[in-house]
């Protein structure tokens, strides 16, 4: 099973990108997550951080060729909740590229709250 999160890109710069996604009640996971008070969980908004770092990556002209996977996330932390009906806007922005890896600083917002923010790091499969 494939998760596409990243709705749509709003904004791409040299150092970040900015993109958007949508909460909707047809998304499964949401029937568990809590029943009768739905919210996206906390690992889907840190996936959809994670996404947009890797449209973010695919889009540079050092993109590595294979995939990117997470090998460290630091500082995370949780704020608001978001759900069925809101959107959360996420914009990565790269702190650091050396030849293992990607280091990233990402923030998620629904409403202009904060709803997750931390870094974390990608390295290409075969190094990771």
């Amino acid at each position: 099973m494939r998760f596409e999160l990243i709705d749509r890109v709003l904004d791409r710069q040299e150092d970040s990108l900015t993109g958007i996604k949508a909460v909707t009640t047809a998304e499964e996971y949401l029937a568990d997550h809590f029943p009768g008070f739905p919210v996206l969980p906390g690992v889907m908004m840190l996936e959809t951080l994670v996404q947009a770092a890797r449209l973010f990556v695919d889009g540079r002209d050092d993109a590595p060729a294979m995939p990117l996977v997470v090998t460290q996330v630091k500082n995370l932390r949780y704020g608001n909740m978001v759900r069925p009906g809101q959107a959360l806007k996420v914009q990565v922005t790269l702190r650091q590229y050396d030849d293992g890896g990607y280091d990233f600083q990402g923030v998620g917002t629904v409403d202009e709250q904060v709803a997750v923010q931390g870094r974390f790091r990608m390295e290409p499969l075969n190094a990771a």
